[in-house]
């Protein structure tokens, strides 16, 4: 006696995987981009990285490379809605919008888009986590497979000068950027960079969490750092941009299924 036939396995090219999308004018790439801007800020909303009126995400415009959307001063995370953000010229100045922005936190942004054309977004906020980390004047050490990803693509920024508000605080934080996705601001928080806003967000995200458990690990006892070798293999599958916005996909499904009036 034989079984049943087993199912034949269905085409790999009937399976939905979602990439990033194409646009066929700069007006549909820039209501994307607004939408996961707005997105992502809900999301940073949810996940507690608000702190008062710090904390900021910036999309460069697809058409005005030098002008940037952000969201507005003062308003909760949770609340913005794409018709809500901002757009500010590279000093601050409020072209499009409703609101002021935070002048203090625009400065820095506008200097890392400038250094960095290759990036379309750049996510900072005071996070608990990375604050402390950043109180540490450390790194993240490659102690899970998550941290690898940032594996000697952070820099620290090892100054603190109060709070940045001028252009060339703002340029030295660029240059120790340099060509790397992530930064941490002795004293200060995170910084992170991407091609794209969900690139940006989920490595904000995903740094956050590999403070925390770098801090919880030291606090239990002596981590195990990963050798040189994997801890590069590792950053080399899972460090680049877009493997980072396949990652954060889940979390914008999410928020838009949950909170659609977000692209109100």
């Amino acid at each position: 006696m034989h079984g049943p036939t087993p199912p034949l396995p269905l085409p790999t090219d009937q399976l939905r995987f979602a990439m990033p999308p194409m646009h066929d004018s700069v007006e549909d790439e820039r209501r994307h981009r607004k939408e996961r801007l707005a997105g992502a800020l809900r999301v940073f909303g949810r996940a507690g990285l608000e702190d008062g009126v710090s904390g900021h995400i910036t999309a460069r415009d697809p058409e005005f490379s030098d002008c940037f959307w952000v969201n507005p001063f003062g308003m909760p995370f949770r609340h913005v809605t794409v018709g809500d953000l901002v757009l500010a010229n590279r000093d601050g100045q409020v072209v499009e919008g409703r609101y002021h922005v935070n002048q203090a936190a625009f400065t820095v942004h506008a200097q890392v888009h400038a250094a960095r054309p290759d990036v379309v977004a750049v996510a900072h906020c005071h996070s608990v986590h990375g604050r402390a980390l950043a109180a540490l004047g450390e790194l993240i050490d490659p102690i899970t497979q998550e941290s690898c990803a940032f594996y000697e693509d952070v820099a620290l920024y090892d100054a603190y000068s109060g709070v940045a508000v001028d252009a060339e605080e703002g340029r030295r934080i660029a240059a120790t950027l340099g060509s790397r996705k992530a930064l941490v601001l002795r004293n200060h928080g995170l910084l992170t960079v991407g091609d794209s806003v969900d690139a940006a967000a989920w490595w904000f995200l995903s740094m956050e969490r590999s403070c925390q458990v770098q801090l919880m690990a030291r606090a239990a006892g002596r981590p195990v750092l990963i050798d040189h070798k994997l801890a590069v293999a590792t950053r080399e599958q899972l460090g680049g941009d877009l493997v980072a916005w396949i990652n954060y996909q889940p979390l914008w499904q999410d928020i838009t299924r949950s909170e659609p009036d977000l692209l109100g």
